[in-house]
């Protein structure tokens, strides 16, 4: 099986770049290229309210994203910390 194609909003690499530590950047990062061979990995959710809309979990930040399967593409939307990603 083919990997996906990554893309991610400026927005959501300048959320990226605010996250506090340099180790939970370096954890979503990782946590995102994974997204590239699974874009449906063990723990994510789909998001109420959106047909294609993903979330997943890496310590106390979501990724949230966007998942084509006829372009195999998966776009990453918004990065932050849970109590303030959904807003």
């Amino acid at each position: 099986m083919a990997g996906y194609r990554l893309l991610i909003k400026a927005s959501a690499t300048k959320e990226l770049e605010a996250v506090d530590t340099k180790a939970d950047r370096q954890r979503i990062v990782a946590k995102i290229q994974a997204l590239a061979a699974n874009p449906r990995p063990q723990g994510s959710e789909k998001l109420a309210g959106y047909a294609d809309r993903h979330r997943v979990r890496q310590g106390n930040y979501r990724i949230i994203y966007l998942v084509d399967d006829e372009l195999r593409e998966v776009t990453i939307f918004r990065i932050g910390h849970r109590k303030d990603v959904y807003r």
